[in-house]
Order: C-alpha cells, then sequence, then structure tokens
C-alpha cells in the first residue's frame, strides 16, 4: 500500500531572494487518495482533498473532504478534515482571495451538500476557522461531467475550470470565466490549441497569468494522464503555445495531475499515482533543479558580479523576443577538492545555445529564457567536465545562483552520473540519458589514456540477487554504449553491488532515490 499522506520537501537553495533551508512536511501515514494540494498566501497551511477517508462526512463513501495541515514553528501538524467546508459530496479548495481571508471552493454548497460540481463557493476566514460557504453566481455555467477541478487565481478575479459544457471538443475542455463590477463573466472555452477530444483536466494558473499547467490524456505522453504547460500569446485567451510535456522529472506510467506552483515558497506540488498502487500521493517538484553535489553557499560579493566576470558572446540561434521572461545566473566553478576558482567554459543548451566562461576567480554569469529545460555543461583543461539538467520553465523568480564543483582527472576520482536514468526496474536506458553519456565518451576520448570502472547501484528494497543481477545489467547497458559510440570495451570494466553500497538513507524515498545510480571511477588516466 502507498506508504505517506504527503511529503513535501522545501530543497535547500542557493537562490537570491528565497531563504527557506529545508523544510520538510510529514503527515501520517495513509491509504486513502490524496489530490489537489493548495497552499494558503502565507505558505503556513495546506489543504487538501482526501478521498474514502473514514473520518470524511460521508465515511468511506464520501469522493473528497478538504483537510488541512499547519506549519506550527517550522513543524506541520498532523493532518485534519476542515469540517466547516466539507459536506456530503466532493470539496476541493480553488485558491484564495488576496489577504488569504476568504478561500473559494468547488460546487454550489446549499446547507447541506454541494451540487454536484456546479460553479463555486466563497468562505470567510472566522477567527481561526470558516464561516459557511456561500454559492457564487456564473450565468451558464454548466457541468455534465462527474470530474470537477479548477483555480480561482488572481486573488479571485479569474476562474479556470474544466467542464463537459458548452462547445466542448470531446469530454472535458477547459474554460475560463472573470470576476467584473457585476459578477462573473460568461465561461469561454480555451480553443483547440489547449483542447483535446479527450480529457482536460486541472488547470492551474501561474502567478503572472502568463502560464497555464493542466493534465490530459489526448496526448502521446507517460502515461495515463501527463502535466503540461502552455503559455499564453495574447488576451483573448484563445491563443496559446503548443502544449509541452513536463517530462519524466514530474509524468510516469502512472496518473499525474494538479501541478500548481507557489513561487513564493520556490516550488510547485502535484499529484501522483506513480509507486502508490494507483492511489493520489502528493509529491514536491522543485522546478529551479540543482544537484546537491553542485550547489553551495555563494560568497556574498557574487552580488557584484557584473563588473568582475568574462563574459563571452552568445551563440545563438534566434534572437530573444522582447516579452521573453528572463532569469539572470550566477555562481562559481571550484575546484571539487580545494575550493580554488577556475577558468571554465559554460554551456546552457536548450533548442538555443546560450555560452559564458568563468574568470580567474572563478565567477560568471549570464541570461536565458525562463521557458525552457536546459542542459548544462561545465567543462575546464584538467577537469571532469560536468553534466546537469536544469529545469525552469515553471520558474517564476528573476535569480538564480548555480556552483560547479569540478573533480581533477586523478585515479579514485568517482562521478556519480545523475542523469543516467532507466525505465524503472529495467536496464532499458531513457532517452535523455544520452546527453550525459555523450559526455563521458567526450571525456574518455579527450583522455585517451584513462580507463574506468562503471559500478551500478540500487537501493535496498526487493530482493538482494535481484537487485545484484540488475546493478549488473545496467552497468552492461552503459558500458555497451560507450563501446558503440568509439570508446575501446578494453578501457571500460564494471561491477553490479546492488544495494551495498548506499550513498543516502534508505528510509525514504526522497534519500533513498540517490542511492539508484550509476557511476565511474578513473582506474588509470
Amino acid at each position: 500500500m502507498k506508504s505517506v499522506v504527503i511529503t513535501v520537501l522545501i530543497l535547500a537553495m542557493s537562490c537570491q531572494g528565497f531563504s527557506q533551508s529545508g523544510v520538510r512536511l510529514t503527515p501520517p501515514h495513509s491509504a486513502w487518495d490524496e489530490m489537489c494540494p493548495v497552499l494558503s498566501p502565507d505558505g503556513r497551511e495546506l489543504y487538501f482533498v482526501m478521498a474514502r477517508h473514514p473520518l470524511n462526512t460521508a465515511g468511506k463513501k464520501d469522493p473528497g473532504d478538504i483537510w488541512v495541515t499547519r506549519n506550527q514553528n517550522g513543524v506541520w501538524s498532523a493532518p485534519e478534515p476542515v469540517s466547516a467546508l466539507n459536506h456530503g459530496g466532493y470539496n476541493a479548495v480553488l485558491g484564495f482571495g488576496l489577504s488569504g481571508n476568504q478561500v473559494y471552493l468547488a460546487g454550489h454548497y446549499d446547507g447541506k451538500r454541494p451540487g454536484n460540481g456546479q460553479g463555486i463557493s466563497v468562505a470567510t476566514r472566522q477567527g481561526t476557522g470558516w464561516s459557511a460557504p456561500v454559492p457564487e453566481s456564473i450565468p451558464y455555467f454548466s457541468n455534465r461531467s462527474s470530474h470537477t477541478s479548477g483555480h480561482v487565481a488572481a486573488g479571485g478575479s479569474v476562474f479556470l475550470f474544466a467542464a463537459e459544457s458548452y462547445g466542448t471538443e470531446g469530454q472535458e475542455d477547459l474554460y475560463v470565466c472573470f470576476r467584473t463590477e457585476t459578477g462573473w463573466t460568461e465561461p469561454r472555452n480555451l480553443g483547440k490549441g489547449i483542447n483535446t477530444p479527450a480529457q482536460e483536466v486541472t488547470p492551474w494558473l501561474s502567478a503572472d497569468q502568463r502560464t497555464l499547467y493542466f493534465a490530459s490524456n489526448g496526448r502521446a505522453g507517460y502515461g495515463s494522464f501527463d502535466v503540461y504547460f502552455s503559455q499564453r500569446l495574447d488576451d483573448s485567451w484563445q491563443q496559446w503555445s503548443l502544449p509541452v510535456n513536463m517530462g519524466s522529472r514530474v509524468n510516469s506510467e502512472g496518473r499525474e495531475m494538479f501541478y500548481h506552483t507557489f513561487p513564493e515558497q520556490g516550488f510547485a506540488l502535484y499529484m501522483s499515482t506513480h509507486n502508490s498502487d494507483g492511489y493520489g500521493e502528493i509529491r514536491q517538484h522543485t522546478p529551479e533543479l540543482v544537484a546537491d553535489s553542485l550547489i553551495r553557499s555563494v560568497p556574498s560579493r557574487v552580488n557584484a558580479v557584473d563588473t568582475v566576470v568574462r563574459i563571452v558572446p552568445l551563440v545563438r540561434e534566434k534572437p530573444l523576443q522582447a516579452e521573453e521572461k528572463l532569469v539572470r545566473i550566477s555562481g562559481k566553478v571550484m575546484d571539487a577538492r580545494s575550493s580554488q576558482p577556475l577558468i571554465a567554459s559554460i554551456h546552457y543548451r536548450s533548442d538555443t545555445l546560450f555560452a559564458v566562461n568563468s574568470g580567474p576567480d572563478g565567477l560568471y554569469a549570464l541570461q536565458i529564457p525562463s521557458t525552457s529545460v536546459y542542459g548544462v555543461t561545465v567543462e575546464a583543461p584538467g577537469y571532469i567536465g560536468n553534466y546537469e539538467k536544469l529545469d525552469i520553465h515553471t520558474y517564476e523568480m528573476k535569480t538564480l545562483v548555480m556552483n560547479f564543483r569540478l573533480q581533477p582527472v586523478e585515479v579514485g576520482a568517482t562521478v556519480n552520473l545523475k542523469n543516467v536514468l532507466f525505465q524503472q526496474s529495467t536496464s532499458n536506458l531513457l532517452e535523455e540519458s544520452s546527453d550525459e553519456l555523450n559526455m563521458v565518451v567526450e571525456f574518455l576520448k579527450s583522455n585517451p589514456h584513462v580507463e574506468i570502472e562503471l559500478g551500478g547501484h540500487t537501493d535496498n528494497r526487493g530482493l538482494h540477487q535481484h537487485n545484484l543481477k540488475l546493478s549488473r545489467e545496467r552497468v552492461e547497458k552503459v558500458k555497451e554504449y560507450l563501446v558503440s559510440h568509439g570508446i575501446s570495451a578494453g578501457r571500460i570494466s564494471g561491477k553490479g553491488y546492488g544495494g551495498t553500497r548506499p550513498i543516502a538513507e534508505n528510509d525514504a524515498e526522497d534519500t533513498r532515490r540517490l542511492n539508484r545510480r550509476v557511476e565511474f571511477v578513473i582506474l588509470r588516466k
């Protein structure tokens, strides 16, 4: 059975404008569905939906009640149902007013139970609780589907929702309506750029009202429902960029929905059925993914980086558009052992290449659009190059710090290939592994006398013999790749260690996943 209700880990980040440093929220274990996570504006309360729980208003037959956990002096309380907001049907928080004193809820409340996902209601904070919800009137609102999801955004002035209604392309489509001085406008279908003949559900709008996140089963993806994002191109709400799949760091062969971003906290929350026996569990995603081995505290003088860093001309395939959102990335490149600064070349590549060199003091800075997933390579003479994935297409802050520590080319140096990924419980390499493997190929070609040993590792779950066999098979797959790209097989040995050499605790998935890895060690240089 699924082992956790919610585990939200706010990663320690060296990010200007973000000061939290590792907060963990761990309510009790659960075997019930959790979904639709929404943080209060002050970040102190997390509301979510729990389905079929015996403590729900209608007990185990209840399709979903609102529960809450509160941050009290840095410790999150055990979740509890919010009785004032719950009735016998499906209940969910869809958003808050600007002050946080109003909460918007799915469905019309009539004092007994909400009516079949029709419209929304609003409740007002009273002390430590909430008033009775009051229905909001939305002209021509209709939802023939039993599914209910949406987002009341912009402090209560924009309502995005999923419905099977007027003009629906097939099953559920996404719609929008707006609050005016005289009330809500009629719902407007977002158009064929977003909607398909299948289902589009769980919409969420970014704080700047430009980026839409939603789940769909109408596009090729990883599982039954995947999370996508799209950029609004004008004020008609009918023109959207081509929806982009959020990739394997969010989506799985299971079902991912309710992707909700919280830029003030620096992370997103979403629901996944992956590794949960088909039950929904709430997970955390840090859009500005920076590996823990790279991110370090940065000297305060990095704030003056513009006056000391040497920036080379950018290699561009297309010019920046005037309205592109940009993020300024700065940091330092250092020797991993001595922390001495290094002159290095740093490349950020998506469909466009952005190149910069660090100066003699190791400092660098550049600006890139915050609408892409980048492959980041860092190289310096005499050092093992480094490859990272940087996912900032959901990033809503303007600055980001990335520091890099490179290992010298020397016997005994160990490199964790963090972006070499496999299909679950198999030795089949995922396509996105090729970028880091190609960097290993280039390293071995540039250092023709270097010999390496590949090491395969798993976590401690499952049978020991199976883990040993799987780790050996994964090592063989990596070796086959390197040999097929021109590296002599005689320069590569390999061993499978199973779960015998963990680098992190195996008690929780957040740390256990770090043990599932492939490394190489330099045997000869």
